[in-house]
């Protein structure tokens, strides 16, 4: 049986820009639509569901734009499904198991999911806004639908950790310990590189490190009234928005694009 061969590119800095975005968007949909049908409640399975529709309905056009920008011809498929895993630049906080603890990611507890939700839906509606003044108006007009879904998604997920936070002693334990296992992780999301100082000096977008300050206000807002405290800034600094990725990644990567992969240029 013939396999789809992998797309090699050759992007700029404003591609890379936009693929850590896309990127980022599309991993975290393919972790929350592992939830599907096993959700805690019908209510939250049919929740994170949606967000994961919402995240990837986001992801499409990004990585459409950034094919675009690219020149070469590839569309949002052939970006999604026919990279290799060092090709693609989102945060590994995203790559994380939610759902499928292993010896060293022992996560799989439904707070892992809610925490990291909210600390992403909060990165992302920073970012949004920031984005909505791009002086591309594709990135531009994109950032102004997803900010009313990243808006829902913080509410959402927020409502949960205060939920969880302030809840039974035992819902407390867990929320905590998903937050030492996520926090080291979104040192990440304010990293700086030749990216974000090209971006910014192009009008393409805001540099992430200028998104901490008001990430975390809204962070620690959120976590005063979950009783969770706010842990200090760590000196690890992971490396998915390198293209530098954790031992999971491969693993989305193989279940996401194996049908694609197995029938080249297969359609419904």
């Amino acid at each position: 049986m013939a396999t789809a061969e992998s797309i090699r590119l050759n992007p700029t800095p404003a591609v890379r820009y936009v693929l850590r975005i896309g990127d980022t968007a599309l991993i975290h949909a393919q972790r929350l639509a592992e939830w599907c049908g096993h959700g805690p409640v019908l209510e939250e399975d049919i929740a994170l569901t949606n967000m994961a529709l919402d995240l990837l309905g986001q992801a499409r056009p990004l990585l459409a734009h950034a094919g675009r920008l690219e020149g070469s011809g590839f569309d949002e498929d052939a970006l999604a499904f026919l990279r290799e895993e060092r090709d693609f630049l989102n945060l590994t906080l995203v790559e994380l198991p939610l759902r499928k603890p292993s010896a060293h990611a022992p996560g799989g507890d439904f707070a892992d999911t809610v925490l990291r939700n909210f600390l992403l839906a909060t990165w992302f509606k920073v970012l949004w806004a920031r984005l909505a003044t791009s002086i591309d108006p594709e990135l531009a007009a994109i950032a102004g639908k997803a900010i009313k879904e990243a808006r829902y998604h913080q509410q959402h997920a927020a409502d949960w950790v205060v939920r969880l936070g302030d809840g039974t002693e035992e819902s407390a334990r867990r929320l905590n310990a998903a937050l030492q296992r996520a926090w080291p992780y979104t040192q990440e999301m304010f990293d700086h590189d030749a990216v974000d100082s090209a971006a910014v000096a192009s009008g393409l977008g805001p540099a992430r490190d200028s998104l901490a300050v008001e990430w975390q206000q809204d962070v620690a807002e959120v976590f005063s009234e979950a009783r969770l405290v706010l842990p200090p800034a760590t000196p690890f600094i992971s490396t998915g928005t390198q293209g530098r990725h954790s031992e999971h990644m491969g693993f989305i990567l193989a279940e996401m694009q194996s049908l694609q992969r197995q029938f080249p240029g297969g359609r419904w």
